[in-house]
């Protein structure tokens, strides 16, 4: 989902894998230069196509994440997210080699305010990343994907709450909306939806968070920190689970250890590919593709794990996309209100 959160209406984070992205500005939707005539136009074609295909394998990657984590089984969740940690930090640590990026990665470390923030913000995803492996492992993938869906929501609220924004008319009905289906879902639940709201509220505190650090780091120097702060918890729950004969990293042989160790690549790839998109694409843009990743784990819940969905939940689901799609809507208008302002501005 953007990484952590987007910013704008809905602002919002990308899915519950991605981590905050570089700001879009600078993207393929630059105006014209002094170079004039059709060039420009041509040019943010072609710098939105590749933008296009990035930010739709980033979020396909992440929607097709339940599939990967059923292949990990007979680990559990709390197994699995302690080889991501450690896989992910060994597979940034080869990334900043080959990129040739340790002395950005050590001008970042440097910054013991920096690093304070994102160790915060490393305790929030390894949250988010918990619940959500528990829950696809323990048939609760489409509360999972509820999750995602109302994290632009989750987003907006702590916007007001936290940053004392100041909500459009639409956003104010987007918000009421999704209340009502909050409690239409505890009903058709028997109770309060606590894994989505665990999702979305850890998600979306987590992009408040990033949304601090601003672009003071970059994607990969930013994960390699988070995971490094989480790595000495996550090698010492992996220890403990050996000692008392419950991990399977080294006990169900070499083809589920490889399988545990590609968590790093799962985690980092659609990461890498969610940067390029953000560096090409209008905000609006990454923003419409979010939706992408809970839509693809909706849909294999439902397909695949075979999940139940009564009419009730359907009509909670139902209240949660139309409140997307007001969201959208005042999101898709934001570039016309810019105008109108500029130009009042400039009258």
């Amino acid at each position: 989902m953007s990484s952590s959160n987007g910013t704008g209406a809905p602002r919002s984070a990308p899915s519950p894998e991605s981590f905050r992205p570089p700001s879009p500005a600078g993207s393929g939707t630059a105006g014209p230069t002094a170079a004039g005539g059709g060039a420009p136009a041509a040019r943010t074609r072609g710098e939105n196509t590749p933008g296009l295909l990035f930010g739709v394998g980033a979020y396909m990657l992440w929607g097709l994440l339940p599939l990967y984590f059923m292949v990990l089984v007979p680990a559990g969740a709390v197994e699995i997210v302690a080889a991501r940690i450690v896989f992910s930090l060994v597979f940034c640590a080869a990334l900043l080699t080959v990129m040739r990026s340790w002395r950005t990665l050590w001008a970042a470390a440097r910054n013991f305010r920096l690093v304070g923030t994102l160790g915060g913000a490393a305790v929030l995803i390894a949250v988010n990343w918990t619940t959500y492996a528990w829950a696809v492992l323990n048939e609760h993938a489409v509360e999972a994907a509820l999750g995602y869906f109302i994290n632009p929501l989750v987003s907006v609220l702590l916007g007001v709450i936290v940053l004392k924004e100041k909500l459009r008319p639409l956003q104010w009905v987007a918000m009421g909306v999704g209340f009502v289906a909050v409690l239409v879902l505890a009903l058709a639940y028997g109770t309060v939806p606590w894994i989505a709201l665990i999702l979305a509220f850890s998600f979306g505190t987590y992009g408040l968070v990033k949304k601090g650090v601003g672009g003071r780091v970059d994607a990969i120097s930013s994960l390699t920190i988070e995971t490094a702060v989480l790595t000495p918890v996550a090698i010492a729950v992996l220890v403990w689970m050996s000692l008392n004969g419950t991990a399977t990293i080294l006990s169900n042989g070499p083809a589920h250890f490889w399988l545990l160790a590609a968590s790093g690549i799962v985690t980092a790839v659609p990461l890498i590919f969610f940067g390029a998109a953000a560096r090409r694409l209008p905000l609006s843009t990454v923003g419409m593709l979010q939706y992408l990743a809970p839509t693809l784990q909706f849909i294999i819940a439902l397909a695949v794990f075979k999940e139940v969905m009564p009419p009730e939940r359907w009509a909670g689901f139902g209240l949660v996309w139309l409140a997307l799609v007001i969201l959208t809507v005042d999101m898709m208008g934001g570039p016309r209100r810019n105008r109108l302002l500029r130009a009042a501005a400039a009258a």
